[in-house]
């Protein structure tokens, strides 16, 4: 009753949730082949969880370390919309191919409950915002569709073998821990080495694409309080801030949170990219307690500071290194 699984618990999202569990004195296992993920984020709680190094698409690693649990949390994905249509291959093959795995291991392992980390994008361009959940999904990218195909499962595995199974559909998390050097990475956490390197970001499209973003700790509660409400099995809510942020609005709080000055530059769209997206949270707050405690600002200033932290120890880092070798 205690064992909780995080599949992709070395990602930036799945580490805060490790930490979140941690907190409520849970014994966590995390699944990750850390194609995306980094034990760096896991570090400072490494001697408080296990770790095994296998990839959702090994069936026989990973159903033994599933089997018993009391929850899983299937956050593992390969997350990157232009990789998906560059290469399709191997995203279909862990989004859709490790999802049905970790479901059926929850199956026949009599896991009780498997929180699935699904994707806004599911929802692709919409006339009406904000976006609810009995919209027609109208996915534009393979990532998109593979995440909803996800869900579909998710929903089939509550109502044919009994699982329980609550789908969550991610908006644009940020937070600490999210790698800006990453061809998966969020475009705050570009802004936020951007302006911490004194360098102009890249915005691709006008800047005027706007999103909902969500701080990551806000996330790690919601995917906690889905493990645990009642009548929601087989469900899909919305796992935003119902807040709508421009890109050029982000690029320039920032610059006025740091004080600077630093012209963005700007490059053609992106294929598969939504224009606009923002979360109605109505269901998620009367079914799971949703209540996010950060503001986007707030978000922006903590997250701020991690990376101003990390680049710091980073530097020292690279000057102790220096020295040794000298």
């Amino acid at each position: 009753m205690n064992r909780y699984v995080v599949t992709g618990g070395a990602g930036f999202i799945g580490s805060a949730l490790v930490r979140a569990l941690l907190a409520e004195g849970r014994r966590v296992h995390v699944i990750d082949n850390l194609s995306t993920g980094k034990l760096d984020n896991l570090e400072d709680v490494a001697d408080e969880i296990t770790v095994h190094e296998y990839d959702l698409r090994d069936y026989g690693r990973i159903a033994p370390v599933i089997a018993g649990a009391y929850r899983v949390f299937h956050l593992g994905a390969l997350p990157s919309v232009p990789k998906s249509i560059a290469d399709p291959v191997p995203s279909h093959d862990t989004n859709i191919n490790g999802t049905f795995n970790v479901l059926r291991a929850a199956v026949e392992g009599k896991v009780a409950r498997v929180v699935y980390a699904a994707s806004s994008s599911a929802y692709g361009d919409t006339e009406v915002l904000p976006k609810t959940e009995s919209m027609t999904p109208r996915p534009k990218s393979p990532y998109a569709l593979q995440k909803l195909v996800g869900e579909y499962y998710a929903t089939i595995f509550s109502s044919c073998y009994g699982l329980e199974t609550v789908s969550l559909r991610f908006f644009n998390v940020f937070g600490p821990r999210q790698d800006p050097t990453s061809v998966y990475s969020g475009v705050l956490s570009i802004f936020m080495r951007c302006v911490l390197e004194r360098r102009s970001p890249t915005i691709y499209g006008d800047g005027e694409q706007s999103r909902d973003f969500t701080y990551v700790e806000d996330v790690a509660a919601l995917l906690l309080k889905a493990s645990h409400a009642r009548g929601v099995s087989g469900k899909v809510y919305n796992a935003g801030n119902g807040n709508r942020i421009t890109l050029n609005q982000a690029w320039q709080l920032l610059q006025q949170i740091e004080g600077v000055e630093i012209p963005a530059l700007y490059g053609p769209p992106r294929e598969g990219d939504v224009r606009d997206s923002q979360a109605d949270t109505t269901a998620a707050v009367r079914d799971l307690g949703h209540s996010p405690r950060f503001t986007f600002e707030q978000g922006l200033r903590l997250t701020l500071d991690w990376y101003r932290a990390d680049l710091a120890r980073r530097k020292q880092a690279g000057q102790l290194e220096a020295f040794s070798r000298g």
